[in-house]
Order: C-alpha cells, then sequence, then structure tokens
C-alpha cells in the first residue's frame, strides 16, 4: 500500500517486549524501568491476527524488535509462524546478541532471514560502560555462529557515540573485512535519555575508513533492500558497511516501514506520537476489516518527514526508545 506522498509503506518493526537485560545509557535507565504488565502487552495470537492482516495491507517484511526481543519466551515459535503467513516475504530479528547463542539454533528451525545485532564497541571496559551489564566477548561469539549460517544475513549495528567508540570506527568496521556480514553506523537521534549524549556524522566515519583503509566506494546495490541504510565497499573486505543517517541525510523520502509498539499501539513515524490503538480494537471485538480500515488509515496518514531538526510542538513522540521499539 502506498502512503499519501506515494511511499510504498511494505516493511514493519514488530515490538514483542519493553524489557531488556541490558542498560544502555543512551536508551534505558540504569535502574531499570516498571515494566510494562503481561495483560498490556500483545499477546502472540494477537500479533498473527495483525500480521495478515498486514500481509493483506501490503506489508511483506516483518522485523522482530523489543526492548530485547530474545527475553521473551518462545518468540523462535513466533516467528516460524509469521513465515507462514500468505505474503510475507521476509522475517528478520534485532537483538543485542546476549541470548543469541543460546536461541540460534531455533532461530534458524523458524526460518529466520536476517538478523541485526548491537555493537557499539569492541572494549571490555566501554562495552560495560555503555550496558552496565553483560560481555562484548559472549556477543562476539554470537556474530561468528551466526556467520556459520549461509543463508543467515548479519548486520552489526553500531550507534555512533562520540564520546565512546569514535576512535573504534576502524576497528568495528574490520568485522566486515573477512566475514559476509554488515557493519553499519546509525548517528544518534536526539530522543529519550539519547538527547544527552552526541553522536558524529556519517562523513566523520567515512573519512577515518578511507584514512585507514583506502577509497571507499558505493556499493553495487548501494541501497538496503528493506531500510534506510546506504552501503559502501572497501577494498579487499568481504561484508559492506552501511551509513544510517537519519540526522545528516534524512531519507524519509524513501521510507518504507512502519511500527507496532509491544503495547499494540501502530506508529507511522519513530519520531510522532500519532497513529492508532490496536490493542484496544483488538480486545473489544473489531472485527477484521475494522481493523484493517484503521492499519491502512496510519499508511496513508504517515508523516512525509521526521522532525528532528526542527520544532514539531505538540505532535513529538516524548516516550523512551525502549517504550516504542525504536
Amino acid at each position: 500500500m502506498r502512503d499519501g506522498y506515494g511511499r510504498n509503506i511494505d516493511y514493519i518493526r514488530i515490538s514483542v517486549t519493553d524489557r531488556c537485560n541490558l542498560r544502555c545509557r543512551y536508551c534505558m535507565p540504569a535502574d531499570g524501568i516498571e515494566p510494562t504488565t503481561c495483560q498490556e502487552i500483545l499477546r502472540f495470537e494477537e500479533i498473527l491476527r495483525l500480521a495478515r492482516l498486514f500481509a493483506d495491507s501490503g506489508i511483506q517484511k516483518i522485523k522482530i524488535t523489543g526492548g530485547e526481543p530474545l527475553v521473551r519466551k518462545d518468540v523462535s515459535w513466533l516467528i516460524s509462524q509469521l513465515k507462514k503467513i500468505p505474503g510475507i516475504q521476509q522475517v528478520t530479528l534485532t537483538t543485542n546478541g546476549l541470548l543469541l547463542g543460546q536461541y540460534l539454533p531455533t532461530l534458524m528451525e523458524a526460518g529466520l532471514d536476517g538478523i541485526n545485532i548491537s555493537l557499539d564497541t569492541l572494549e571490555e571496559d566501554t562495552y560495560q560502560r555503555i550496558t552496565g551489564r553483560g560481555s562484548v566477548r559472549q556477543v562476539l561469539k554470537a556474530i561468528e555462529a551466526c556467520c556459520d549460517y549461509e543463508n543467515l544475513r548479519v548486520k552489526i549495528n553500531t550507534v555512533t557515540l562520540a564520546d565512546y567508540n569514535l576512535s573504534e570506527i576502524e576497528a568495528l568496521a574490520a568485522l566486515a573485512k573477512d566475514r559476509k556480514l554488515d557493519v553499519r553506523f546509525i548517528e544518534m537521534m536526539p530522543m529519550g535519555l539519547g538527547r544527552d549524549f552526541p553522536g558524529y556524522t556519517q562523513e566523520t566515519a567515512l573519512k577515518r575508513l578511507e584514512a585507514a583503509y583506502g577509497t571507499v566506494l558505493p556499493a553495487e546495490d548501494e541501497k538496503g533492500d528493506s531500510g534506510p541504510a546506504v552501503y559502501y565497499k572497501l577494498e579487499g573486505f568481504q561484508g559492506r558497511i552501511g551509513m544510517i543517517s537519519a540526522m545528516s541525510h534524512i531519507f524519509c523520502k524513501d521510507c518504507n516501514r512502519i511500527r507496532l509498539t509491544a503495547e499494540g499501539f501502530l506508529k507511522p513515524c519513530l519520531h510522532y506520537g500519532t497513529g492508532v490503538d490496536l490493542r484496544q480494537l483488538l480486545r473489544t471485538g473489531a472485527d477484521d476489516e475494522i481493523l484493517r480500515q484503521a492499519i491502512e488509515a496510519v499508511i496513508l496518514d504517515k508523516p512525509e518527514r521526521h522532525g528532528f531538526c526542527q520544532e514539531t510542538a505538540g505532535v513529538k513522540e516524548e516516550r523512551k526508545m525502549w517504550e516504542i521499539g525504536g
């Protein structure tokens, strides 16, 4: 389905939990959160019902996210059921990687197509400073395990944190040298706690990479197949380097996604608080046609662009990233 600006909306991020086993400083308070109750979170059967309607409205790709999705029981089963829905061509997962080694075999049995692993540093002490717990070695071990599956698309997501990983750009990119995976640098967006963490632009990252590895060239498949990343190749690298630059290179004209929070709120844009409460409709007896109309109304009203760089009083999303599956 096309939105009001002619963009083909074929991708949805579905958050299955707001809980996380890390406390990344730019995302979640160090003393944790008051978790949403089980009754407030969408049940898997509700997610599956909505997913069928999303597919009817043109959604072809689903990303399962959180919080940390692997802290919710039976996520592999959910993925296996999503894969069976007619029209759904791709189901992927985003994770911090700490539980990935444990669940990777069942995720692959479920038919997982791709995985995004959040990793902001390779240094153990810096990892502890950012996340407050866990071990970077555990994440790196999970990345290696993922690379053993030839048909699994693996992407490493690094948030640009000027005070934490600017000096590690070259080392993080090197994960793609001998592995067929993508390393993507994501510009920090000024939402929630992230407002207090300065980032750096893709130009800064690219200049450092060029100084270390030589000419940075656009990849043959420069644009990602289901997202905003722009990809580059470095000589001698098996994998690609991606840049997701919401601040310095606004990509909204090509945005193809909507988002469903763990509580069932359908959002057309990360930055705005607008959307529709599908949980309420589900639990008050709405039939499929009413739900479909609500979904398509959100798609049609998707904003033209985010407002991070301008004043958008009254419509700005005030919830934190962990609350909206950011």
